[in-house]
């Protein structure tokens, strides 16, 4: 009996031994993933610096009224003036359409005498 209990502490050692080897190299691994997501997030964010420095320089003033003196003519742009914005109740909304109900049911717990 003894050595029956000897035999099983023996394979329960291995077994666990197996376990958390297989544990850490687990760990191991998602602790790597981890890292290369870090590293990727990092490259994205400098990547929307690098856009946003971009757009940001594309979009000067000066710039784009070169461009507007460059391409007046083919585009056809005109200044802009006053009376061309207008008023937000100037805008006509369609009309609500009516519901119209063309089979009632009646709802109410109370009964109806004829």
């Amino acid at each position: 009996m003894r050595s029956l209990l000897h035999v099983l502490t023996v394979l329960a050692v291995i077994g666990l031994a197996f376990w958390a080897y297989r544990e850490n190299y687990r760990t191991q691994e998602a602790l790597a993933e981890a890292e290369r997501l870090q590293r990727g997030i990092a490259e994205a964010r400098q990547r929307l610096r690098m856009l946003n420095a971009e757009w940001a320089y594309l979009n000067r003033p000066d710039r784009l009224m070169d461009l507007v003196e460059l391409n007046y003519d083919r585009l056809g742009l005109m200044p802009l003036e006053p009376y061309q914005f207008g008023r937000v109740d100037q805008v006509p909304y369609p009309a609500a359409a009516a519901l119209v109900i063309t089979d009632p049911v009646e709802v109410s717990n109370t009964e109806q005498r004829p």
